[in-house]
């Protein structure tokens, strides 16, 4: 397949999603979401292990952007160009503002707060999309797409939240934010060739998160299941081992073609 057509497959599905969140009626938040299965202090936390089990994410949040902004540029560097840089940094900023957001709106759970959990949320989607279009479409693309995506993530909080001010509510566009990455990240991988070695890390990122998400939808019945750890607990530590998987890849990568000469 001609790159031109590789590129229009990815447009397409793209196309195919907003045009699904525009038809579909509109999602209102369920009030039923703040109810947790796991509302047991902790030390001075109300819902304890759903606030203390977001300290992975700060952490890994914070190793990765070091790690990628002290990461070597070169031709047998993890990053060849340094711009390259941003997306990944911005990706890793999202995930440690996540672990304070996500403790934040634990801690006292309702709509007010659910918008600084759900807000760096979307810079980590939107930055992982940017980076993957770089790295397997154009380094220029993804670096040109960032701020746009990076708006488009945000205002799908804040159209959400300013529904539900409002008594109309509706998660389709945050939907989209959340789900579009999952499928066209995995396809970015299948239909362009790796410019970097260890490029299969991008598919287990996607995985793992799906797990997460599996683990939130399950909150209850896990916790059921001799009341140690809820769903949701294991979707944060889940979503950190995400995080810490993608930051494996990026240590052991190399440019595809280096790698090819050694």
């Amino acid at each position: 397949m001609r790159r031109g057509a590789r590129i229009g497959v990815l447009l397409a599905v793209t196309a195919v999603a907003v045009t699904a969140a525009c038809v579909v009626p509109p999602i209102p938040q369920d009030p039923a979401y703040h109810r947790f299965a796991d509302t047991r202090p902790l030390a001075s936390a109300p819902n304890g292990w759903a606030v203390l089990s977001n300290l992975p994410l700060v952490v890994l949040g914070f190793l990765g952007l070091r790690q990628v902004l002290m990461a070597p540029v070169g031709a047998s560097a993890p990053f060849v160009e340094s711009r390259e840089r941003w997306p990944h940094a911005l990706f890793f900023a999202g995930v440690a503002l996540t672990g304070v957001g996500s403790a934040y709106y634990h801690w006292a759970p309702d709509n007010a707060r659910l918008v600084w959990d759900r807000l760096p949320m979307t810079i980590g989607f939107m930055a992982l999309l940017a980076a993957v279009v770089a790295e397997r479409v154009s380094v220029t693309a993804g670096i040109a797409l960032l701020p746009a995506l990076l708006v488009v993530g945000s205002g799908s909080v804040v159209y959400w939240y300013a529904g539900e001010l409002h008594g109309a509510g509706d998660l389709r566009p945050y939907a989209l934010v959340q789900f579009a990455p999952a499928a066209l990240i995995p396809l970015a991988v299948w239909l362009f060739p790796a410019r970097y070695t260890h490029g299969g890390y991008l598919v287990g990122v996607i995985v793992i998160y799906g797990a997460a998400k599996l683990f939130e939808v399950l909150d209850g019945p896990i916790f059921s299941v001799g009341h140690v750890l809820s769903g949701h607990t294991l979707k944060h530590l889940t979503a950190a081992l995400a995080a810490w998987w993608l930051l494996r890849g990026l240590d052991g990568r190399r440019p595809a073609a280096a790698e090819e000469r050694t």
